[in-house]
């Protein structure tokens, strides 16, 4: 499903899902989507980019990680986002070395960061979690390896074939660390049971 490249069902008025919610449909039979809620960090008539946002990478914590960056562990204010608690996740199948920061706008950084929508960014270098680490990081904040991509019309096809679904993009549960929940609590925020859905079209 995922290749590389350079309301319910209805896309957004300029024609793309950036800033949007996929959610599999059930009956998605490629196993690395199963169940998987992506966010849309990027999507044009050049292809489409996005991050699952609730699948746990296995085989490293985040204090691992942290370790091998060699970026001490350090909290300067209450609110900050203790990263030894924090779950990496797996954005997606593609160049999983690489890790992306999905977090709120109280972080930013020019000619790193990268408005998405609703308040939601995303920076790609390493700084975050330094900053992170110090206590100046974002509010809000989630790490992924790899990445989910599609190439030119591919998505928009996936839809049409019943693959997605898509939706508005709700932060709560893009940063909510309960990630078994969050496939259910997309489809719940569009009034599906998945339960109950066996073919639908994604598309109203």
């Amino acid at each position: 499903m995922a290749t590389r490249h350079g309301h319910i069902g209805c896309l957004k008025s300029h024609g793309y899902l950036d800033g949007q919610f996929l959610i599999a449909m059930p009956s998605t039979t490629d196993s690395r989507f199963h169940r998987s809620v992506i966010y849309v960090c990027a999507h044009s008539e050049e292809g489409a980019m996005g991050l699952i946002v609730n699948q746990r990478a296995s085989h490293i914590t985040m204090p691992k990680l942290l370790e091998q960056l060699d970026i001490p562990m350090s909290w300067s204010r209450p609110t900050s986002i203790r990263m030894d608690a924090m779950a990496v996740h797996l954005g997606g199948p593609i160049d999983i070395s690489r890790g992306f920061v999905l977090h709120s706008s109280d972080y930013f950084v020019a000619d790193a960061t990268l408005p998405i929508n609703g308040g939601v960014c995303l920076t790609a270098t390493v700084d975050i979690l330094r900053a992170i680490a110090r206590g100046r990081g974002p509010n809000n904040a989630i790490l992924a390896l790899g990445y989910a991509g599609w190439e030119p019309g591919q998505l928009e096809r996936e839809i049409q074939e019943n693959g997605w679904l898509n939706c508005p993009a709700d932060p709560a549960i893009i940063f909510d660390s309960d990630l078994d929940t969050k496939y259910h609590r997309a489809m719940e925020s569009i009034g599906i049971d998945p339960s109950h859905l066996v073919c639908a079209a994604g598309r109203a």
